[in-house]
């Protein structure tokens, strides 16, 4: 199985204390070797990289860990191959246009029956499941709402419609972004964590790191992270639920 990495903040934070714990998992403390990826949102842009390498090793994974880069909302993925061969296009995290908004998604598991899922003219790029299954949901989406919507809480209601749909088929664990609001679906396994003043010291399960956010963050500053599995082991995160969504915007957690 893949691993997923998300964070919603209030105000642009870097993502390197986590991101440094996930790359470990590429590859050295766990068996997700087949490539990785992040997005970063920076007002209505983004910008990815990706490397179907292994991320403990990957130089620009070393890039991405050490320069902070700034964002509210940010996606990454590791990958364990199933579906699609080890290459860039089957590398998530995968990003497309919808309502003039750049949507980007991420998944872990796997699917049976996804080439029978309408895409529409949202076609995938390379083979995986995730990608087809990405290009299935923005169909259902541009299908349901011919205008870009406004309430954006019944998009994501819909959104876990769409998903409850997509596990019945497999595994479906997913991240997905239009940059202002970060949704998540959990299948299998999926955490979350908000920090908040008073900030406390955090170390990493996967990497002899710690920070102390009380030096690195601001009274006002909210940031929450989701993840597959929790990076850190003197904090308290919260597994999500077999079949339940929760989406984040600017940080506060709104379902």
């Amino acid at each position: 199985m893949c691993e997923l990495l998300g964070m919603s903040a209030n105000v642009p934070t870097d993502i390197c204390f986590s991101f440094s714990g996930l790359i470990k998992r590429g590859g050295e403390t766990g068996p997700h070797k087949d490539g990785w990826g992040i997005t970063f949102y920076e007002g209505k842009g983004c910008r990815t990289f990706k490397d179907p390498h292994p991320s403990y090793m990957s130089q620009i994974a070393r890039f991405v860990q050490e320069y902070p880069i700034k964002s509210c909302a940010v996606i990454s993925h590791i990958r364990q191959a199933n579906k699609g061969s080890i290459a860039l296009e089957n590398t998530h995290p995968f990003t497309r246009e919808l309502w003039g908004q750049s949507w980007t998604f991420a998944h872990n598991g796997q699917l049976k029956g996804y080439k029978k899922l309408a895409t529409g003219h949202h076609r995938p790029i390379g083979q995986t499941d995730s990608e087809h299954a990405f290009c299935w949901l923005l169909h259902q989406l541009s299908c349901r709402y011919q205008r870009r919507p406004v309430h954006w809480k019944s998009v994501f209601d819909f959104v876990t419609v769409c998903a409850a749909y997509l596990q019945t088929k497999g595994v479906f664990n997913m991240l997905l972004t239009n940059g202002k609001y970060v949704y998540a679906y959990c299948s299998t396994h999926l955490h979350w964590i908000t920090r908040t003043a008073p900030f406390g010291r955090a170390k990493l399960l996967d990497d002899d790191v710690e920070v102390d956010f009380q030096y690195e963050a601001s009274a006002t500053d909210i940031v929450s992270i989701i993840a597959t599995q929790p990076l850190t082991f003197n904090e308290k995160w919260t597994k999500v639920q077999s079949g339940q969504a929760i989406l984040f915007h600017l940080g506060h957690k709104i379902i």
